[in-house]
């Protein structure tokens, strides 16, 4: 899968040239210089989040190396940009979501601050949570586990705490927060199930548990589990019937079914 999707992303890039010469430099050193996916996403990435104390070449020898050594970050990767291109209706091309939406970038950067976190190099990986949060305004703690298929929408703002768990498969848009209640230490952070939609301004807080195809309404703070296939809205959330989708994530769509 990968080895065709990379096919079809240089075929864009081949086509966008064409129309746009002008970016014939910037594309040709993002996408048309590499030989794979996992090369122009480490070479994107340590552009991205270098700084003076810590050169692009430096991070590219870390990313290069946990790519390397774990092929699920660039298999989870493919699965991201198919969720974007199936899901956002502003997306035409895979290529956009890699050069351009920083929801996709800072959740693949955090797959690689995941991977050090699991190395127990915890230094580095929190030095990238500190760099993705900066660069692309995304806070993701090194250690909350995410599955695939996993779409940032806008993505400003959102906030993932050390214990979440997020299966595959879910949908958050921008001004999210999946937090603690307050000071208590151990595992208190939600856990979020296959084909969940978190609407904009959201906050999901303490230790519970949204079961699959649920939907949370924008601006909803949820302080409670929420069963499965639900729609909650409201401060606090309370349910207010069922999405009209099995998986809402998929079908973003924001607005409730007719049956209760």
């Amino acid at each position: 899968m990968e080895n065709a999707l990379w096919a079809s992303i240089k075929k864009e890039i081949t086509e966008l040239l064409m129309a746009e010469p002008d970016l014939g430099n910037y594309l040709s050193k993002r996408i048309l210089a590499h030989e794979d996916l996992g090369s122009a996403i480490s070479a994107l990435l340590s552009v991205k989040l270098a700084a003076e104390d810590m050169p692009a070449l430096t991070l590219k020898g870390v990313f290069d190396e946990a790519i390397r050594s774990d092929p699920e970050i660039i298999k989870n990767t493919t699965r991201d940009l198919l969720a974007i291109r199936e899901r956002d209706p502003a997306v035409n091309c895979y290529s956009t979501a890699i050069l351009y939406f920083k929801g996709f970038q800072a959740l693949q950067a955090y797959r690689i601050a995941h991977w050090l976190w699991q190395q127990e190099r915890h230094g580095m990986a929190l030095y990238l949570q500190s760099r993705i949060s900066e660069i692309f305004a995304v806070d993701i703690h090194p250690a909350a586990k995410i599955g695939a298929g996993i779409l940032l929408d806008h993505a400003t703002g959102i906030v993932i705490g050390e214990t979440c768990v997020l299966d595959d498969n879910i949908s958050i848009l921008q001004g999210v927060t999946l937090g603690g209640t307050g000071k208590e230490s151990g595992d208190r952070h939600p856990k979020i199930k296959t084909g969940v939609l978190i609407g904009a301004g959201s906050n999901v807080l303490g230790n519970v548990v949204i079961g699959e195809g649920a939907w949370i309404g924008a601006g909803s703070v949820v302080l409670e589990d929420v069963e499965a296939h639900t729609t909650v809205v409201g401060v606090p959330a309370k349910v207010v019937g069922r999405p009209r989708a099995d998986q809402p994530a998929l079908e973003m769509e924001h607005y409730l079914s007719d049956k209760s």
